[in-house]
């Protein structure tokens, strides 16, 4: 949805003349969907579902990259938007380190792991295999966590309020810190 009101966006740009040349990002944080089923799903499905959700976003974004409303866009100067696929950093220390960086590297996205992970990528090497354009077995896995009784729909529902609650936190705290400062600074003047 995000990225289809990121194209609605361009083409009001375009049909006002103006350049639709515009850098976004769509935002997935792969880690978090794992970290809130540790523990309620079958061993098998351990640190899968982030892999499977990123993996299905995906596949709908290539779609929507490859439509004929993009490619019209694409024709005018649009830059594709980015997936960026954020909190790649395994939380669970029976996995690989690098569990989520090795399967979901993908050709227009944007990965940004933690400095540790990426350590652990350039000490282990390659990457292998790139994730596959139709998504792969996402649909198949995500229909797995289904029958273990996950809710999909809930749980991306209550990620993303956890998720902006993170960043206004976050944000709030900046504020203070640089309205702090700058107290600090006209203190000194």
């Amino acid at each position: 949805m995000h990225a289809r009101l990121i194209l609605r966006g361009i083409e009001r740009r375009i049909a006002a003349g103006l350049k639709p040349d515009v850098a976004s990002v769509a935002s997935v944080f792969v880690s978090r969907w794992d970290a809130a089923v540790a523990g309620k799903v079958p061993k098998n499905l351990n640190n899968q579902l982030g892999i499977a959700v990123a993996s299905r976003t995906y596949k709908a974004y290539r779609q929507l990259l490859s439509s004929p409303r993009w490619q019209r866009a694409f024709n005018l100067g649009t830059r594709p938007q980015r997936l960026l696929l954020a909190s790649t950093g395994t939380k669970d220390p029976n996995a690989s380190d690098v569990l989520y960086v090795k399967a979901l590297a993908a050709p227009f996205t944007v990965n940004t792991m933690p400095e540790a992970t990426m350590l652990a990528l350039a000490d282990h090497g390659e990457l292998g295999s790139i994730l596959a354009a139709d998504g792969g077995d996402c649909e198949k896995i995500l229909a797995e966590f289904a029958d273990a009784g996950i809710k999909l729909e809930a749980l991306a529902a209550r990620l993303q309020e956890e998720g902006a609650k993170s960043f206004v936190k976050s944000w709030s705290d900046l504020m203070a810190v640089i309205e702090a400062k700058g107290s600090e600074l006209m203190q000194t003047v």
